[in-house]
């Protein structure tokens, strides 16, 4: 494969890690004290809610390396390796991670009555995409593992 073939990947795996980087230390903290001022009642929950929102940044950013390690694997025509393998397995538990931190999130604030129905919504996404990318992983996983059984069979046979 010629190297360099997944640069447009890498760069959106950048880009889209410096977006979420940007939103944390910029957006969030205006958004979480804009709706302590607006929402008074609700003001207990801003740090809870930043500290959640913050830690599910940290396996998503986890996930956007391991992807960024994938891509340099196939460009150095490593592809079908164990190193693979571990990366798709950790992006697949990092997306469950998400998912579990999002419904934990999201049944803390129903118990508290301030589940937004905006909020939850996009909660929900969220808790969907991730559920579909930690089963994307996990197919592509158990393919690449299959495939490196073959290729191990063969070079055994040779």
């Amino acid at each position: 494969m010629k190297r360099g073939s997944t640069i447009f990947l890498k760069i959106a795996v950048f880009l889209i890690g410096v977006i979420v980087l940007s939103l944390c230390i910029f957006f969030l903290p205006w958004l979480a004290n804009d709706t302590a001022e607006i929402f008074p009642e609700f003001a207990f929950l801003q740090y809870p809610v930043l500290l959640g929102l913050y830690l599910t940044t940290i396996p998503f950013f986890v996930a956007l390396y391991q992807a960024i390690r994938l891509l340099k694997l196939i460009d150095n025509e490593d592809a079908f390796s164990e190193s693979s393998v571990n990366s798709l397995n950790l992006i697949k538990y990092c997306a469950i991670t998400i998912s579990i931190l999002y419904v934990i999130g999201s049944i803390l604030l129903m118990s508290q009555s301030a589940l937004h129905p905006g909020i939850a919504i996009i909660g929900f996404i969220i808790i969907f995409a991730s559920i579909v990318i930690a089963v994307f992983a996990g197919v592509l996983q158990k393919l690449l593992r299959n495939a490196l059984d073959i290729k191990s069979e063969n070079d055994l046979t040779v």
